[in-house]
């Protein structure tokens, strides 16, 4: 099923990218009604600082040739947390240790405890 709603096929796009890179422990938390900021907020880990930058870099590049949009990305140098502003969907990209000191998934809990994202097969 493909999304026609642009902010969903965002979040589409990005939970394809990543799960196609790897990403371990993709989180999704709706932000529509909730926040100004975004409508939907995803949170995944790499194994390795190579690993996050490469899917940052990887993600970037797909929303820009699939959607024609471009992103901002932030802590890509040291790739220990990358910030992705794709506009409707903000994705924060961790290595692990870096991810369990900021926990994110529990400050931006509206009391919804978000799942991780099953890979798919």
């Amino acid at each position: 099923m493909t999304a026609t709603d642009p902010s969903d096929r965002l979040h589409e796009l990005v939970l394809k990218s990543l799960d196609d890179d790897q990403a371990v422990e993709t989180v999704t938390i709706p932000l529509a009604g909730k926040s100004s900021i975004a409508d939907h907020m995803v949170i995944a880990s790499g194994r390795s600082t190579r690993q996050v930058a490469s899917m940052a870099t990887k993600l970037a590049d797909r929303i820009k040739t699939e959607l024609g949009r471009s992103v901002r990305i932030e802590g890509l140098p040291t790739a220990d947390w990358v910030l992705i502003d794709a506009g409707d969907v903000i994705v924060h990209l961790f290595r692990p240790e870096v991810r369990s000191f900021y926990n994110l998934e529990r400050m931006w809990n509206f009391g919804d405890a978000p799942a991780p994202v099953a890979a798919q097969a």
